[in-house]
């Protein structure tokens, strides 16, 4: 099969542009038709939608798209692999992440990644639900949970401790717990499901943060969202430390129960679907992160 027309099929899914696409890879705009249409014509497919007005993937162009990514980026590899000459990072990337810590840590960054990196698009799909990313057809993912998904590979980022905290003004009606009992009669703010979770002690102790075993009349499913609650004075939420340590520094939250951390073993993971080749796009933009945002995370306490 012709990888210059499967680069160029990439080229116009993400551009929406065939005439584009061509002009990208030097190739004039009948020229590029000429070669998607071969293409089409090798695989029995019509992969694009023409009109005179727009261009569009078909079903079965989206359902092909994915795998002629992996096809480009198997070809570079072993190109790389042989010496033949080392992939330049090129195409959009799909990246998703939670839109908290993106708001926070990435998207501060990203004009330089671009200025670096002038042949690579971003298409970030932002949001504290995670997408599939296989079904999502997305190249890479920030994850903030144990790596259990068996389909992927990654990369750690940074650790991710969650704690417990609350604002001053709620602690100075409601009094400080001292113990994780004592959280049961207290206001919990509770994110999604309202999942119990495990906490431990330096010392190994053992004890719950559980909204179902307390008053819990605040349920929210965007970390941002819960984290204005709490210092609003809503009551007592499980926060990231990457997400309240300045917050905690100012003293416009407080820690509770200080001694004790959820024992949930989440840890910010660069993730891709296991059986992708990792592509220069790919490769670049992973290495951007680590080296901006994992080298020395700013939410860790300095030694």
């Amino acid at each position: 099969m012709d990888t210059d027309g499967l680069r160029l099929f990439v080229l116009a899914a993400e551009k929406l542009n065939i005439s584009a696409a061509g002009r990208e890879l030097g190739l004039a705009p009948a020229v590029a038709s000429a070669k998607l249409a071969k293409l089409e014509t090798v695989l029995s497919a019509d992969l694009l939608h023409r009109s005179t007005r727009k261009v569009s993937l078909s079903l079965e162009g989206s359902e092909f798209l994915p795998f002629a990514r992996e096809m480009l980026a198997q070809e570079d590899a072993g190109r790389a692999a042989l010496g033949l000459r080392q992939p330049q990072a090129t195409g959009t990337l799909r990246f998703t992440a939670p839109s908290s810590f993106a708001q926070l840590y990435i998207a501060p960054h990203l004009p330089e990644f671009l200025a670096a990196h002038p042949g690579v698009s971003l298409d970030l799909r932002l949001s504290d639900k995670p997408f599939d990313l296989i079904e999502g057809s997305f190249d890479l993912a920030l994850r903030n949970s144990a790596l259990e998904d068996t389909s992927l590979k990654g990369r750690k980022l940074a650790d991710d401790r969650r704690i417990l905290c609350a604002a001053p003004a709620y602690l100075a009606q409601h009094g400080t717990p001292q113990l994780p009992d004592d959280l049961k009669a207290h206001q919990l703010v509770a994110f999604g499901t309202r999942a119990p979770r495990a906490l431990v002690g330096p010392q190994g102790q053992e004890g719950t943060f559980d909204p179902r075993a307390a008053a819990c009349r605040l349920i929210v499913d965007d970390g941002s969202s819960q984290k204005q609650a709490t210092l609003a004075g809503a009551g007592i939420s499980v926060n990231s430390l990457w997400s309240v340590h300045e917050e905690i520094a100012q003293g416009t939250l407080l820690r509770v129960l200080p001694d004790y951390e959820v024992a949930d073993r989440s840890v910010l993971w660069l993730v891709y679907p296991k059986a992708n080749v990792l592509s220069a796009k790919v490769r670049v933009f992973m290495d951007f992160l680590l080296d901006r945002i994992g080298k020395a995370p700013v939410w860790e306490p300095r030694e």
